[in-house]
């Protein structure tokens, strides 16, 4: 009897070695080859057909993508305008985060314009029902299969043939060509494969629900992303209400928008004004906060940074940050004790963004060392004061995009100050434009 190949891949890039590894050459990762049987190409052999043809690029011609608007603002607004007919789409979160909320309730929207497919790998249909008597108060036309097997779905797809397929989740799904467990590298690449074919020949619209490591990505091979036309990232604090949608990849829109969420019992929904909600119920004279402007995408958000010192008796105080980068938490220290002269090398410090969310941008970092200033000093910065500015190593304050949008939205919240670099702006918002050269200014700000 002849003897079945095997090969090793990766779990985590797709990389294929004749021998077990422990360290992955490609993207170093550990203990992450799993064996696998190699198909022999023997079995059935495949004459190739030649269907396509060269064409110039100036002879064809442009056709703008059809979209559907799918009546959830914030949700149009991460896909670039709206659902692209014919698109793959990838979407990702933390167990809980409320996927399958969310694309349950753009599969009732969906289902007013086309009919609309269910796959669920994880849940029987009993689960999806009380689900959907929850969050959904209309008619519910929305075709369900509990089904793995990904050639089995597409025999149900051509009977009913929808125009919209939600799949929950990718690592669920198996295809008969490929003899290994589902979830694994193959299998994924398999699964998407038969997804994309279908998507792409039918122009069916497909959203593909992935798990995500503890690391935050999207589990299964990197091939994943790129095969798919749009992947989307839900974050959050499940024990915080509020949840964001980003698109990290988008082949028919931009990738820096964001969608703001709100979980409640029916549901998610839509959050159009995030920086009323997220400074709502904020203590007014406690130090060690600051109102930062701060930009995702094309809008403008009012966060609040919340700084605490404490002394600490141990050698090694404690740094921690919640929804700021450490790194960037721990440089901006670093410049703040040296170019202000604070001393906290026998304090614990505590950095926070009130509301779970996440901040990336380097705008944010003059609200930080503001609350950092307040916090050390124990006094506190005056309501009606917010900050915007990129603060660099040798304490300079640098200038960053879009100030006149990040002064617009403070002056539309009440604030009658903002704190900027020294850079060119027009002042006609009725407020107060302070503009400092450095951090050290920055304390005399707070003090006042």
């Amino acid at each position: 009897m002849k003897k079945d190949k095997t090969k090793f891949v990766c779990q985590q890039c797709g990389f294929e070695s004749t021998k077990w590894m422990g360290k992955c050459p490609n993207c170093d990762e550990w203990n992450s080859f799993v064996e696998e049987v190699v198909e022999d190409s023997d079995k059935k052999s495949r004459e190739s057909v030649l269907t396509s043809k060269v064409e110039l690029l100036k002879d064809i011609e442009a056709k703008d993508e059809d979209r559907i608007k799918t009546g959830i603002s914030e949700f149009d607004r991460v896909l670039g305008g709206g659902v692209v007919k014919g698109s793959l789409v990838l979407i990702g979160g933390e167990p809980g985060i409320g996927k399958s909320t969310m694309l349950l309730q753009i599969s009732d929207v969906m289902s007013n314009f086309t009919k609309v497919l269910y796959v669920s790998g994880e849940e029987s249909s009993s689960q999806i029902k009380m689900r959907a008597d929850r969050i959904i108060k209309g008619k519910q036309e929305i075709y369900f299969l509990a089904e793995t097997n990904i050639n089995n779905v597409e025999r149900h797809v051509e009977k009913i043939s929808p125009g919209f397929i939600i799949v929950d989740s990718i690592q669920t799904m198996y295809a008969d060509e490929s003899t290994t467990i589902p979830g694994s590298v193959s299998q994924v690449r398999q699964v998407t494969q038969h997804l994309l074919r279908l998507s792409k020949q039918n122009g069916i619209t497909v959203f593909i629900i992935g798990h995500v490591t503890k690391e935050g990505s999207i589990a299964g091979p990197r091939v994943l992303e790129h095969m798919v036309d749009t992947v989307l990232y839900f974050e959050g604090d499940r024990t915080q209400s509020f949840r964001i949608l980003r698109a990290y990849k988008n082949r028919f829109g931009s990738t820096n928008e964001i969608g703001v969420f709100e979980m409640e019992s029916e549901g998610l929904k839509e959050v159009k004004n995030p920086s009323e909600v997220l400074l709502s119920g904020r203590d007014l004279n406690a130090p060690g906060l600051a109102v930062i402007s701060s930009m995702e995408g094309t809008r403008p958000i009012l966060l609040e940074v919340q700084s605490l010192i404490c002394h600490t008796n141990f050698g090694l105080p404690r740094r921690m940050s919640t929804g700021i980068d450490y790194n960037k938490f721990v440089l901006l220290l670093a410049v703040l004790e040296k170019k202000c002269g604070i001393n906290l090398s026998q304090s614990d410090v505590y950095l926070n963004i009130a509301g779970g969310l996440k901040v990336q941008e380097p705008a944010a970092d003059l609200g930080i060392v503001a609350a950092l200033i307040s916090g050390y000093l124990n006094i506190p910065i005056s309501n009606d004061i917010c900050f915007s500015g990129e603060v660099g190593l040798i304490g300079e304050v640098r200038p960053v995009s879009n100030l006149e949008r990040r002064i617009s939205e403070a002056r539309k919240m009440g604030f009658k100050t903002i704190v900027v670099p020294q850079m060119k702006v027009e002042n006609n918002y009725d407020m107060n434009v302070k503009k400092i050269k450095n951090i050290v200014e920055l304390t005399d700000v707070i003090a006042k």
